[in-house]
């Protein structure tokens, strides 16, 4: 009985310290990437407005549940950046950036529903900001027809901010609380929710970043 007490403890202890060393990690992974460039325009708690600078990102289109759709996405959108494009006669790497968003059809979902459902399927939009350094007539070129590169215009978002996994029961709670702040702000909807996640998925849940947004006039 000892012994299996003394494996016991040293499995805890062992686990102990690679959680350590996993948040001793994270913050330095979700730090050394570019976000865009936006105004603060409000603070309230976890909610904000803010106005986004014009950017560039390249965005697909995918179908599926929510994991579904944001694992194909993510795969195409990654394999683009890392290299399976075009400038010139060559290739070149892309760094990633933050957020990575999901953005549910608006033709098909209203802008104040819950989009996130258990078993549904629903066409999504994901997309990455493309780094500051590069301009239209600069950004490799997407060999993946399927990728689209498309110019933003300067935009304001209502934001909700919270940590943990994205799961339908929290989803909607946020979703509520953003519309909620909204109207109490009488600011006018634009279109569907982003969804915006910020760490890599190794990240534990209390450590992750992850935001709603709403673009409003």
């Amino acid at each position: 009985m000892m012994l299996i007490f003394l494996l016991a403890m040293g499995l805890q202890n062992f686990v102990f310290k690679f959680l350590v060393y996993l948040i001793s990690l994270t913050p330095l992974h979700t730090m050394a990437n570019e976000e865009p460039d936006f105004s603060l325009l409000l603070k309230d708690s976890h909610f904000e407005i803010r106005e986004y600078f014009p950017r560039i990102i390249a965005h697909v289109n995918t179908q599926g549940d929510f994991s579904e759709a944001s694992s194909k996405g993510f795969k195409l959108l990654a394999d683009f950046i890392f290299g399976n494009n075009s400038v010139g006669d060559a290739s070149k790497k892309i760094a990633m950036t933050t957020p990575v968003t999901m953005t549910p059809s608006a033709k098909k979902i209203a802008m104040t529903t819950p989009v996130i459902t258990q078993g549904g399927n629903n066409d999504w939009m994901m997309s990455f900001v493309m780094p500051k350094e590069f301009s239209l007539a600069t950004l490799p070129k997407p060999n993946n027809p399927d990728i689209t590169i498309t110019q933003l215009p300067k935009e304001k978002f209502a934001v909700i901010i919270f940590s943990g996994l994205i799961r339908e029961s929290s989803f909607n709670e946020k979703i509520e609380q953003l519309n909620q702040f909204i109207d109490e702000k009488k600011l006018n909807r634009l279109g569907a929710v982003q969804i915006a996640r910020y760490n890599p998925p190794w990240t534990l849940p209390f450590f992750r970043r992850n935001e709603l947004m709403v673009r409003v006039e």
